[in-house]
């Protein structure tokens, strides 16, 4: 039986591209999206129609129920699982610290932290060997912003990316004894909608001369990073970070 993939967030972008590469590959694929069914909805019909495996699961992964509700009907589907790939995540609109309310930042650290650490808990009582399983792979999707800072634009996303870097040190070492190994991949500057909702759609192309590539990055260029750190390819890297990002 093909082993399954959860993907957070996985209706558009490096989520997506994941999802797709992951089919190819083999993986039967659970497709998790807040809000974009329709998105969601075509990428499993695209999987599906070049012959892989695929569902979609609405949840807010922010929300602790509907994150229960997600691994239910996993589990109810598949009925295991070998890899989650924390993907979702949230940035809100460019601006300086004196200007963020309250508000701005518990959504932020909702999805990105929060999320991250619900998903991951919910995955390891399914597949570390203390609880029965069999074992697997937590692929966290940080950000290149949890080392450079996002100054002027958005330091709460960058706080809470090297939340999630802290985390997955920690966490790798937690469950490393049970069969899960735990690492992250980095985006640099990628080219997805995700810098629209920061409120500059061009944001790449403005900042890819101070790449040393001198461009951005493609979504698909993360995925291969992801499936690697997911796969026996990389069965002594726990605690480890791939960053995707040219050279920035």
């Amino acid at each position: 039986m093909a082993n399954v993939m959860l993907i957070t967030g996985a209706s558009r972008g490096i989520g997506a591209a994941t999802a797709l590469l992951a089919a190819e590959r083999g993986y039967r694929v659970a497709i998790n999206y807040r809000r974009e069914r329709e998105a969601a909805e075509a990428l499993v019909a695209r999987i599906r129609a070049a012959g892989g495996s695929a569902q979609a699961f609405a949840a807010d992964v922010a929300n602790e129920d509907e994150v229960l509700r997600l691994f239910r009907e996993l589990d109810e589907t598949f009925g295991r699982l070998d890899v989650l790939v924390n993907n979702a995540g949230i940035l809100e609109r460019q601006m300086r610290l004196e200007e963020m309310d309250t508000s701005r930042l518990l959504r932020v650290f909702a999805v990105n932290v929060t999320g991250t650490f619900l998903c991951c808990r919910e995955a390891i009582k399914r597949m570390t060997h203390r609880h029965g399983g069999s074992g697997g792979s937590i692929v966290n999707v940080s950000s290149m912003a949890s080392r450079l800072g996002s100054p002027n634009e958005y330091i709460d996303y960058a706080a809470a990316k090297g939340a999630v870097d802290s985390m997955t040190i920690g966490l790798a070492k937690e469950v490393a004894g049970d069969g899960i190994r735990v690492n992250a991949v980095r985006p640099g500057l990628i080219k997805t909608e995700i810098h629209a909702s920061g409120g500059e759609p061009g944001r790449v192309e403005r900042l890819q001369s101070a790449i040393p590539l001198g461009r951005g990055g493609e979504a698909e260029e993360v995925a291969r990073a992801i499936l690697f750190l997911a796969s026996d390819e990389s069965s002594y890297c726990t605690g480890s970070f791939i960053d995707v990002s040219g050279g920035r």
